[in-house]
């Protein structure tokens, strides 16, 4: 099968695969984001996953779809000439943690207007078992007109893209693929095969690689969620939580999971889908739910702990001078989406203390959109009652942090980037 290839949504997950596709295939990037596609189409990635020299090399000014390379889209009409489209949007959860799927709707709807017989329509999406075949299909057969399985073929392959991460990137990370039938299955594996280094792994049904995808995820949340709950022990007992993980880590077998806060758009998210289709089914999720619960709380946990050592050293609360360094939900990364470092700022800002909030990863202007939240160009000449590092930027550790604190400031360390003897408090 000659592969012409539509990659729908163009954000972290999206891109980097459409870069690696229009390597060896004509590719059409769509996007619904007019901002993000003419950011693309100048040769920039604000996302920084994609190295602008390497996007510039294969971008395309014309959707041919004849030679290899990548044009990139906001007109539906640039992909009916494709015939195996890539859906890549985000899978958010709403304020009650509950699954939202009209991205992916959304972005079904408009892949059905342009979807013909043969083609073949690929899910990334992160989702809870069952969503591709139960909530996709329907919508895809609804609008084309087409018949599953018949007319058309569907395949799921989980994205494991870790933002910022620049040594397992999309092409030297190992995919899990599958199809809605044996021979679909077989095409998108070879497909992928063609341009994944790392190589693949073809699960056995569609529903077996979404919850592949969907455990990953909740497995490293449950872990995580279980040092941060040692961490609160092991504070209220005196002993560093850190010491304490260096030295079961010298068994061949103990999981180096390290506390700290929890988000993101996967780690942060995933728990509650697989939860949702749990109850669906009647089941009630026991340790899933109790380790995002405690995963969630960490932020309030976090401020609550500063607050304390404000007090132990007669630092008035009100109106105390904050430095909080880092609102991105990773360090070296500017990906915002569900972090939880805002919880830490939201908590700080209910005792009417005064934040400084300073990351030179993130988009001041996406902070604003999504937060409400100003961040400041450049960590100003004063000094603060208070300095929380909350992500572990690589810059953050060239601080003069003698210069901005007062001799009775409080110093947290949420990722313990700093010298013990420095911080007066960290996970």
């Amino acid at each position: 099968m000659n592969h012409k290839i539509g990659i729908i949504g163009l954000g972290y997950v999206g891109l980097p695969l459409a870069v690696e596709f229009a390597k060896k295939y004509p590719t059409v990037g769509f996007d619904i984001n007019q901002k993000r596609v003419d950011e693309l189409n100048s040769g920039k990635d604000n996302t920084l996953e994609v190295e602008d020299k390497m996007l510039q090399n294969v971008l395309h000014t014309s959707p041919d779809l004849i030679n290899n390379g990548l044009f990139v889209s906001s007109e539906l009409d640039d992909l009916k000439h494709c015939n195996t489209y890539i859906i890549t949007v985000p899978t958010p959860t709403d304020k009650n943690n509950r699954p939202v799927l009209t991205p992916l709707h959304k972005a079904s709807e408009s892949v059905g207007k342009v979807l013909k017989k043969g083609d073949f329509v690929i899910y990334e999406s992160t989702v809870y078992p069952g969503v591709t075949e139960e909530e996709c299909v329907p919508v895809l057969e609804k609008v084309s007109g087409l018949k599953f399985n018949e007319d058309f073929y569907v395949g799921y392959s989980p994205e494991r893209i870790n933002p910022g991460d620049k040594e397992h990137t999309v092409s030297k990370i190992l995919k899990v693929t599958s199809g809605s039938t044996p021979e679909s299955a077989e095409i998108i594996d070879q497909l992928y095969k063609s341009v994944i280094i790392a190589g693949t792994y073809k699960a056995t049904s569609l529903k077996v690689a979404e919850a592949a995808k969907v455990i990953e995820n909740s497995q490293r949340d449950i872990n995580i969620a279980f040092v941060n709950e040692l961490s609160k022990i092991f504070n209220r007992l005196g002993i560093d939580t850190y010491e304490v993980l260096e030295a079961a880590s010298t068994k061949w077998n103990f999981l180096p999971f390290k506390p700290g806060l929890v988000g993101g758009h996967c780690i942060g998210v995933d728990p509650y889908y697989l939860a949702q289709k749990a109850q669906e089914v009647g089941y009630h999720p026991e340790i899933i739910l109790a380790g995002r619960r405690l995963n969630d709380g960490m932020g309030a946990y976090v401020a609550s702990e500063i607050v304390k050592l404000m007090v132990k050293k007669d630092i008035k609360v009100k109106g105390a001078e904050i430095l909080m360094l880092g609102i991105t939900f990773k360090e070296n990364c500017p990906d915002i989406r569900n972090t939880k470092a805002i919880d830490v700022y939201n908590e700080l800002i209910s005792y009417s203390v005064n934040i400084d909030l300073y990351d030179p990863w993130a988009s001041k202007n996406e902070v604003i959109h999504e937060y409400g939240v100003q961040i400041i160009n450049e960590i100003p000449k004063k000094k603060y009652d208070v300095v929380v590092v909350t992500v572990a930027h690589k810059e953050f550790s060239k601080i003069n942090f003698s210069a901005i604190k007062k001799d009775n400031s409080v110093v947290y360390d949420v990722k313990a980037v700093l010298p013990k003897e420095e911080v007066d408090g960290r996970l």
